[in-house]
């Protein structure tokens, strides 16, 4: 099956590490832009792809980007030049998304050429130090923690452990959306095409939760786990975040975001606010509903 793109606006959202102060957004402009959370500005513009940007994500101590394409390409950024480190090849499509490990000494890339590649970001070498390519289909989304998890079209989260050279796979019988770590590393959440949001025991692949309402049929939308593990928040195709107790899998919050498709959203690491995208639009969302706080228009002409 085929996952779409929003029109116009191919956005990945990102609220990066230290203290939350900053957002990172790309889309179908060619480039990256990080702006202030808190006061909605655009700091500044990053741009080297040839095609739209689909993932990126920033290094624990906000010094360095990277960044994926359909131009097949990953590219490493300094954040205080706007400059390209360095613009890595050997994928043999677009590449859906990006991540680099806990100490952003590697850079993680999965690609709709079904591989993962990890790339040293201080050595100079041009190729892989790793290529993982166990999956049948197209790579949507990776996370890192001390394990690598990845997720693809063809319906397996895959989880691995680069230290003890272990895989495992949980199947979930439809394709994935994306993939995510709890707080304590301990689940993995996923979303799916058929509008469910699945929560796994990482050790066991047992499934605590099932979280379903939203529209998920044939999009890749975000689905992320606040920032105390408390509640599951997805993107829905109607327009609307759906928001879950945890625990008890109720629905807690409908948070009406626009007409569109809601694609993309991110919980900041230790407040309560959220923040989504919505047809090339960037908001900040407030413990309640009103308190919306930045509405961002984000360039989608380049």
């Amino acid at each position: 099956m085929t996952m779409r793109s929003c029109p116009s606006f191919s956005c990945s959202l990102h609220v990066l590490p230290v203290d939350g102060s900053y957002l990172l957004s790309c889309g179908s402009d060619k480039s990256l832009k990080l702006w202030s959370v808190g006061r909605g500005t655009l700091l500044k513009t990053y741009s080297g792809h040839g095609y739209e940007v689909l993932d990126a994500d920033g290094s624990y101590d906000n010094s360095q980007l990277c960044s994926c394409s359909s131009d097949k390409t990953v590219i490493l950024w300094d954040v205080a030049t706007g400059q390209v480190t360095r613009k890595l090849r050997g994928h043999a499509g677009k590449v859906n998304c990006v991540q680099f490990n806990e100490e952003a000494t590697v850079i993680l890339s999965g690609s709709i050429d079904g591989t993962v590649r990890c790339w040293d970001t201080k050595s100079r070498r041009n190729e892989p130090i790793q290529v993982l390519d166990e999956s049948r289909d197209s790579i949507s989304s990776l996370k890192s923690l001390p394990f690598l998890a990845f997720r693809s079209v063809d319906g397996r989260v895959r989880r691995y452990d680069l230290r003890m050279g272990q895989l495992h796979v949980d199947l979930i019988n439809s394709p994935i959306t994306c993939v995510c770590f709890s707080q304590d590393g301990q689940c993995t959440l996923s979303s799916s095409l058929d509008s469910k949001v699945r929560l796994l025991d990482k050790s066991t692949g047992e499934m605590l939760g099932e979280y379903t309402g939203h529209k998920m049929k044939g999009y890749k939308l975000d689905c992320c786990l606040s920032s105390k593990d408390t509640h599951v928040l997805s993107c829905s195709e109607d327009g609307h975040v759906y928001c879950w107790d945890l625990v008890e899998g109720s629905l807690s919050l409908k948070l009406p975001v626009g007409k569109a498709v809601v694609q993309s959203l991110s919980f900041h690491p230790t407040e309560t606010c959220l923040l989504t995208a919505m047809e090339g639009r960037v908001q900040v969302w407030g413990a309640q509903p009103e308190e919306a706080q930045v509405d961002t228009p984000v360039s989608q002409n380049g």
